[in-house]
């Protein structure tokens, strides 16, 4: 069966996102949400990015008017400790040379929302980098923009391209969105809201 998806309300600020959106052929728009990324201290990993994609979603003020409100929040995870978006140059290094060499995890929480119910999931990948240089680390740092992503690195671009060995799991979610378990959720989030 064949179904026919209502508008998508995007509240997101990430380009990948979008990207990501209309390459998948969705008919959306953007709105923007106003929430703090701040989570309780008790939360960990997967927790964390289901907490802040339903907060998002709390935050949301307008009519739905038929249609479906998507937020997300991508979050890195080595080991227990959450690499969110670096504030400064120093801060970008030092989370680059953490994660060189290594395995971490990628958590995307998504909450799909209308005005009669919610739905909210997280996806997991885990990505191992080659050990880079010093002078890798800093070229990428000065020359990409490292300051609005989680863990201070995008997939889609120059570090993904020379410092990711391997991704297991989904490969649009480490880049910020699952597109793939999202589809298949809001399937079903259509289908319990009949």
């Amino acid at each position: 069966m064949v179904i026919v998806f209502p508008k998508i309300l995007l509240a997101s600020k990430s380009p990948r996102r979008f990207q990501i959106f209309t390459e998948a052929g969705f008919s959306f728009g953007l709105v923007n949400i106003e929430a703090d990324e701040s989570f309780p201290s008790y939360l960990v990993r997967e927790g964390v990015c289901e907490y802040l994609a339903a907060h998002k979603a709390n935050h949301f003020q307008e009519d739905y008017q038929g249609n479906i409100l998507v937020t997300a929040d991508t979050i890195v995870c080595l080991e227990e400790q959450v690499l969110n978006k670096p504030e400064n140059r120093d801060e970008a290094i030092e989370m680059l040379k953490a994660l060189s060499g290594r395995s971490h995890e990628v958590f995307t929480g998504v909450c799909i929302r209308n005005a009669a119910q919610s739905l909210v999931f997280h996806e997991r990948s885990e990505v191992e980098f080659h050990p880079l240089s010093q002078k890798e680390i800093e070229y990428y740092v000065d020359h990409f923009q490292p300051y609005d992503k989680a863990g201070s690195y995008g997939v889609q671009d120059w570090m993904g391209y020379i410092g990711v060995k391997r991704i297991s799991g989904c490969f649009y979610n480490v880049m910020g969105f699952p597109m793939s378990r999202f589809y298949r959720e809001l399937q079903r989030f259509m289908l319990t809201g009949d």
